[in-house]
């Protein structure tokens, strides 16, 4: 049985990674890309009252950076 342990928790991984977010981390960037207008800098897994996002930071043509939250399940930036 400990043999099986670690292929099993890995197939549970993966079937869990698509409910987490129906927009992806490329797309995300995308979007926050064009709602700040700017070079993506970095993306990460976020929560945003207590859901899934996406936590983009932009570095704008001013030089200032904005931190975009995408909403995972709409793609909505928040």
């Amino acid at each position: 049985m400990n043999r099986f342990r670690p292929v099993l928790l890995a197939l549970l991984l993966a079937a869990a990674v698509p409910a987490w977010a129906d927009v992806g981390r490329d797309e995300a960037a995308a979007i926050a890309q064009r709602h700040v207008q700017g070079r993506v800098l970095s993306v990460e897994q976020a929560n945003a009252g207590g859901r899934p996002a996406w936590r983009v930071k932009v570095l704008t043509g001013n030089g200032d950076v904005r931190v975009v939250m995408i909403d995972a399940g709409s793609g909505r930036p928040l």
